[in-house]
């Protein structure tokens, strides 16, 4: 008898577990990355391979992203100024993929050779003196204090 309840509580159990299974989140992770995926072709002409290197339960949330604040013209920066940010930070990584990308799409956002060239000229002064400054260990606070100075000075020299 005991036996008998044992194998009945089993079977109840699998039975359980197999219905949560048929309505797991798994479906909807699914069906979001289906649609994403739908909106990636409709919005690109076709999903890169970048995309799909994605685990399903991610690809929704990295295409939201991408489309909320990358590719959304109604962001407080344009697309040339969002792309020649991502080119001068690809720079810096440094990130061959995000450098092409970043170069194509910020001269497709109507950025000329000549500001391409400058962002990463002046992605490399950045780096530079941060180097210096962090190297050197310079006060944070004091630094703060001296370049509020020179740009009060250069304001009162310019009013």
């Amino acid at each position: 008898m005991l036996k008998s309840k044992l194998n009945v509580r089993s079977l109840v159990i699998a039975a359980g577990i197999g219905a949560l299974s048929a309505i797991s989140p798994a479906k909807a992770e699914d069906a979001s990355a289906t649609a994403a995926y739908k909106d990636i072709q409709a919005t690109l002409g076709s999903v890169p391979d970048m995309f799909k290197t994605l685990p399903d339960v991610a690809i929704a949330g990295a295409w939201a992203e991408i489309k909320g604040v990358q590719l959304n013209p109604k962001t407080a920066l344009d697309g040339k100024t969002k792309e020649l940010m991502g080119l001068a930070v690809a720079s810096q990584i440094p990130c061959q993929y995000c450098i092409y990308f970043h170069t194509e799409a910020a001269k497709l956002n109507g950025a000329s050779d000549e500001e391409i060239k400058e962002t990463i000229a002046m992605a490399a002064i950045v780096r530079h003196w941060s180097t210096i400054l962090n190297g050197s260990q310079v006060d944070l606070a004091t630094f703060k204090k001296q370049t509020d100075d020179v740009f009060a000075a250069v304001k009162a020299k310019s009013q």
